[in-house]
C-alpha cells in the first residue's frame, strides 16, 4: 500500500468528497449539505493510493486543540487506512502545537460502539461528555 497524504489548499467539496465523506449512512456526520466547488471550512486533506483517493482527514482547531473527521471509502476499510489518517492528523496536530485531537461518535451513529472501540484501541480516552481525545505527541507518527 503505497498510500500519499496531501493537503488540499482550498478545499471544496467535490465528486470524491460527496462519495466518501457524503456516501457515509445517515446519522455519522453532522454536516451541512455542500453544494459541488462550495468552499469547506477548516483543513482537509485526502489520502491517494495510485492517484484514487481512498480517504478524507479534517481538522479544526480552537483554544489549542482540534476536532477531526476521517472517512475512508467503503472500499478500503479493514486496510489501515483510517489509522494512516489518524497518524497523519496527528502530526499535523503536533506540528502545530495542538494539545488534543478530539472525535465524537454520535450516539445516531449505526456502529457507535465498534467505531468508539476503534478509536479507544487507537490512544482516544473517552469522557464524560463524550468526547474522544488523543493527545497529539511531537514526532510519534510516521511522515
Amino acid at each position: 500500500m503505497g498510500l500519499e497524504w496531501v493537503r488540499e489548499n482550498a478545499p471544496v467539496w467535490d465528486a470524491d468528497k460527496a462519495r466518501i465523506v457524503g456516501g457515509v449512512p445517515e446519522g455519522i456526520f453532522q454536516m451541512p449539505a455542500y453544494g459541488p466547488g462550495e468552499r469547506l471550512p477548516g483543513d482537509w486533506w485526502r489520502v491517494e493510493d495510485g492517484g484514487t483517493v481512498v480517504a478524507y482527514g479534517w481538522m479544526d482547531t480552537a483554544w489549542g486543540d482540534a476536532e477531526m473527521l476521517l472517512a475512508v471509502d467503503p472500499g478500503h476499510h479493514g486496510r489501515g487506512v483510517g489509522t494512516f489518517v489518524l497518524d497523519q492528523l496527528e502530526r499535523e496536530a503536533a506540528g502545530r502545537g495542538i494539545n488534543y485531537l478530539y472525535n465524537v461518535v454520535r450516539d445516531t451513529h449505526p456502529d457507535h460502539e465498534r467505531v468508539t472501540a476503534w478509536l479507544e484501541s487507537r490512544r482516544f480516552e473517552g469522557s464524560s461528555d463524550g468526547i474522544l481525545r488523543r493527545r497529539a505527541r511531537a514526532g510519534s507518527a510516521s511522515a
